[in-house]
């Protein structure tokens, strides 16, 4: 058994103080939502009394019900559209050897390169004409397009560190490329799809420029959008801003929190690979 020594009390020292680094931005925003109305100072001094009432003014003002749901809504579909196409056109260009499936990994790889900045101008005005402006689904379009390459590059590098034995054996068995990658190639991507997952939904979740764009005008808006509300240019209710980034928070950080185990081996699997 491995003995507590100085250079574990000394590394168990180094973690406490990271931890109190990634806690503390969360205690100034917790400790400033239960804050009454009022002048923002002091953000690390706890003021009496505290109250709740932010929270449910938050929730009313800033329709946070509607914004929680929209969220929701282009999160999930995004999320698995990402995770089946860049699963399945992953498989071929790991498994092949052709200097097609080359050229083609390459071509995903040149939209990592590439800004969607740089296209934001056409492509609101493709969705324009495809009347996807104010529509969830055409957020849901966007989204999908933009993350699949990013995605592409985890599923191919973490495939090609996975043995071809098990799939083999079902072909023998008389099960077709589809039926071996749905049946047993896509169980053990479990790892790098939980990572792929939780990237990008906080991607999706947290983002703000994309829906304050193609969400304007209408009643849809996403979570961030709608905290954004509260801020005004010659005034800003800090109080409700912060409580509403806590409720925006709360889903996302579940999330991350109940898949962070298959985060960790499937940054480990891509590393491998």
């Amino acid at each position: 058994m491995n003995r507590y020594s100085a250079k574990t009390f000394g590394l168990e020292v180094v973690m406490i103080l990271v931890g109190l680094v990634f806690v503390f931005p969360l205690y100034v925003l917790v400790n400033l939502s239960l804050r009454k109305q009022g002048f923002v100072s002091d953000p690390l001094v706890l003021h009496w009394p505290l109250t709740l009432s932010n929270y449910g003014s938050a929730w009313r003002q800033a329709s946070l019900g509607k914004a929680l749901f929209d969220s929701l809504v282009i999160t999930v579909a995004s999320v698995t559209v990402v995770v089946v196409v860049s699963s399945l056109a992953s498989y071929p260009l790991a498994r092949s050897t052709a200097r097609l499936s080359k050229w083609a990994f390459a071509l995903f790889m040149l939209g990592l390169l590439l800004p969607f900045q740089l296209a934001l101008l056409p492509l609101y005005t493709t969705m324009r004409d495809l009347h996807l402006i104010g529509s969830l689904w055409g957020l849901i379009l966007f989204y999908s397009g933009l993350q699949v390459p990013f995605c592409v590059f985890l599923y191919t590098a973490f495939l090609r560190a996975l043995p071809r034995d098990y799939e083999e054996a079902a072909v023998l068995d008389g099960c077709s490329p589809l039926q071996a990658f749905r049946r047993v190639v896509f169980p053990l991507l479990r790892p790098i799809t939980g990572t792929v997952i939780i990237l990008n939904a906080i991607f999706v979740w947290n983002d703000f420029l994309t829906p304050l764009l193609y969400l304007s005008g209408t009643t849809n808006q996403t979570v961030p959008v709608a905290i954004f509300t509260f801020v005004g240019q010659y005034t800003s209710n800090w109080q409700l801003v912060f409580a509403g980034l806590v409720m925006g928070v709360a889903p996302i950080l579940l999330v991350y929190f109940a898949m962070q185990k298959q985060i960790i081996r499937g940054f480990a699997g891509g590393l491998k690979g």
